[in-house]
């Protein structure tokens, strides 16, 4: 079957009526200059630095991220409750938004292709997942913040739009190759500083970099405040119970040390202050 290989335009949101509206269809919207273009190459390169310093690669090839990123790096901090953001979020997720995750990725050229997957608590490779076929009902959502262009030539992630209105992926056996291009695959795009937000159910997969420099960004996934993030938590007993019991692995979510959390923005503790313990 032939691919094919389109681009999504990054277009300016002119309300939070038309990005909610591309959210429900299409499952993804862009929201463009959340970090500024004068201040986004200094998060970049703290990001790369961090990354460097205390990252790790990845299952797919020429990758490297590092988890809880908050902890170690919080240059990203003070762009994490913007308002279109923070009105976003609550629509879908109602008040109280948690973050649950922060997790640095730079894929550098030459990368290869990765698989089609949903996002926690959608993966069914993950302990701690929703079983298909889950409820059609939006429970977790996945930002992906450009620290430099995403392009097709720099490997801007592969969506498939309208996915997240199915009840499986392809991490749970449903037929879907997930090595595979998909027929209605497309890049997303968006300038540095621009914010990829999707329902975590939306079908997506690392796209490779023909690029000649590394393409960074950094996913951070938000959360209602009902669900159970303990699953993430190392030492947690819900960890403990639930990888034992399935034998699967999970994501883990380091804490955040107190003197770190009491750097960050007002507007932006209360989202993550549930990760707040001393290590």
């Amino acid at each position: 079957m032939e691919t094919l290989s389109v681009t999504v335009e990054t277009k300016q949101m002119t309300s939070i009526d038309e990005a909610l509206s591309h959210l429900r269809v299409d499952g993804f919207c862009v929201l463009d200059g959340v970090i500024p273009e004068d201040e986004v190459d200094a998060v970049r390169r703290s990001v790369e630095e961090t990354v460097t310093a205390v990252g790790r690669k990845t299952m797919v090839q020429g990758a490297k991220t590092c988890k809880g990123l908050i902890a170690h790096d919080q240059s990203l901090a003070p762009y994490l409750a913007d308002d279109r953001m923070m009105s976003i979020a609550e629509a879908l997720l109602g008040p109280h938004v948690r973050i649950s995750m922060t997790t640095a990725a730079i894929n550098y050229p030459g990368n290869e292709r990765g698989t089609w997957h949903a996002d926690w608590p959608f993966n069914q490779t993950k302990a701690g997942h929703i079983r298909m076929p889950y409820p059609d009902a939006v429970m977790h959502l996945t930002t992906i913040w450009m620290l430099s262009p995403f392009t097709e030539e720099s490997g801007g992630t592969f969506i498939v739009p309208g996915s997240h209105r199915c009840s499986t992926n392809p991490t749970g056996g449903n037929g879907v190759d997930p090595l595979k291009p998909y027929p209605t695959e497309m890049h997303a795009t968006g300038e540095a500083g621009s914010v990829l937000v999707f329902d975590s159910r939306l079908w997506h997969a690392v796209a490779p970099n023909r690029s000649d420099r590394p393409r960074v960004g950094v996913p951070v996934r938000y959360a209602p405040w009902w669900l159970n993030l303990n699953v993430l938590m190392p030492g947690s007993n819900e960890r403990t119970r639930i990888m034992d019991e399935t034998g699967l692995g999970e994501n883990e979510v380091g804490p955040i040390p107190p003197d770190v959390y009491a750097t960050l923005p007002e507007n932006v503790k209360p989202l993550l202050r549930h990760w707040v313990r001393d290590q």
